[in-house]
């Protein structure tokens, strides 16, 4: 970050091996009203990441010191900041399992600049508008989700952690208790673009947040699958 980056604007962290590619987003970002700071490898940003907790991280999978998918994942269990994945991997596997590991989004090299500041505008105002409702805990049939630490407790006190792209559908569900989702609903409120990866991501996120919840995966009694039309949370459901 440089001396004229004021410390309101929002915070983009941007680890990537080459140095035009930092330097292109960094100014690209800066013009936009985003303060960043530029790391190129993974070493430094985790160190980084001790002392300062930045809104956005852009990750590049193709790094010389850490497995890019590994890191992209503990950030997703650890951090409570947006995940953009930036790489040249191309297959639709590798956007699927970016995005099973807690990415939020995911863009393919080459982009545009303009690109990646619309998907990270896009990011950021899906959390202000789920930050409607501004609190952190919910408790429902014998559990509580702590959505400022990340951590499902409970009736006997065990805690279990749920990565941030979990937490945003575990939270879209408490939000809306009773109700039919549909897709094209989840879609819209937590970004991305739609498509079989998009689908394919939320299955292994609900299929992680029944297991977490102790769901009989063949029947389960909270998140209903309502085949065809989308999925509804059953239960009472009480924030704090």
């Amino acid at each position: 970050m440089t001396a004229n980056q004021p410390a309101d604007q929002p915070h983009v962290a941007i680890l990537d091996d080459e140095p035009e590619i930092r330097r292109m987003l960094s100014d690209a970002l800066q013009e936009a009203g985003f303060r960043t700071t530029c790391y190129g490898r993974a070493t430094e940003f985790e160190a980084a990441l001790r002392r300062t907790a930045p809104d956005v991280c852009l990750v590049d999978l193709g790094l010389p010191d850490r497995d890019g998918l590994a890191l992209v994942h503990r950030l997703a269990l650890e951090s409570g900041a947006a995940i953009i994945i930036i790489s040249g991997r191309a297959q639709v596997q590798d956007r699927v399992t970016g995005l099973e590991l807690g990415a939020d989004d995911y863009i393919i090299k080459p982009f545009d600049p303009a690109e990646v500041v619309a998907r990270i505008r896009a990011r950021l105002r899906k959390g202000r508008s789920g930050a409607a409702n501004t609190a952190n805990s919910a408790s429902f049939a014998g559990w509580k989700a702590h959505f400022d630490r990340y951590m499902l407790v409970d009736e006997t006190g065990r805690e279990t952690s749920f990565s941030h792209a979990e937490g945003e559908v575990l939270r879209l569900f408490l939000e809306s208790p009773n109700r039919l989702i549909s897709r094209a609903q989840m879609q819209e409120s937590l970004g991305g673009a739609a498509g079989d990866s998009f689908d394919r991501a939320m299955d292994v996120r609900i299929s992680r947040l029944r297991t977490k919840l102790g769901e009989d995966p063949k029947n389960p009694r909270l998140i209903k699958t309502i085949y065809g039309a989308g999925y509804i949370f059953l239960g009472e459901v009480r924030w704090s």
